[in-house]
């Protein structure tokens, strides 16, 4: 599984569903899909949304070596 990082390619809003999606290794549109059908139920999911965007950090730029 790959390390819980916000990936720089790929975000929508913050990355928080591409990130969740490539870490669990789904299509970050069926991880977007399963986001958005919880929203239907009750709970604190865009309070959570907001808190991993925060918490996650980005994906380190990727260096060049001369």
């Amino acid at each position: 599984m790959a390390a819980l990082t916000r990936p720089r390619d790929g975000r929508v809003i913050g990355g928080v569903c591409a990130a969740l999606a490539r870490r669990f290794g789904m299509s970050a549109t069926t991880m977007r899909v399963i986001f958005l059908a919880s929203c239907l139920l009750p709970g604190p999911q865009f309070l959570l949304y907001v808190a991993l965007w925060v918490l996650l950090p980005a994906e380190k730029a990727p260096s060049t070596a001369w």
